[in-house]
């Protein structure tokens, strides 16, 4: 019973964290899952939702940061499909020193755009962000 409504839990989560996104049809966007988890080996993985309609400019990704007390650290990057339709991203990267904690915690997430500036040189362009509180377990 108690697994039951964790799942259910968890879905309804999931479930409110991409309500707005869904809804805002031909718009980018961006959300993030209200959990993320920390294993045993101090990987971290978060996830979410994304929208973007073009990447002909250059190319579109999705990072995030995760935020513990004092603690800061990127968490992975994943390249976006712009082609209009939702998305789930899903970033992963092995933090130590210290190592993260199951609880409480914030996600700040960019969907970022690298194009050429006047140097030639990358420039990114943020498309969307996203900041929400998480449980990382």
């Amino acid at each position: 019973m108690r697994v039951r409504l964790l799942l259910t839990a968890g879905v309804l989560l999931a479930s409110a964290a991409v309500a707005p996104l869904a809804h805002a049809e031909g718009a980018e966007g961006l959300s993030v899952y209200g959990y993320g988890t920390v294993g045993d080996d101090s990987t971290v993985t978060l996830s979410g939702m994304y929208r973007c309609l073009d990447d002909s400019a250059g190319p579109v990704f999705v990072s995030s940061t995760l935020v513990q007390g004092n603690r800061s650290a990127g968490i992975g990057g994943t390249q976006a499909v712009c082609d209009g339709h939702l998305h789930e991203w899903v970033n992963t990267s092995v933090v130590k020193d210290p190592a993260y904690q199951p609880g409480a915690a914030t996600v700040r997430a960019t969907l970022m755009q690298l194009t050429a500036g006047e140097t030639g040189l990358p420039t990114p362009g943020f498309l969307a962000v996203e900041e929400s509180d998480v449980v990382l377990r």
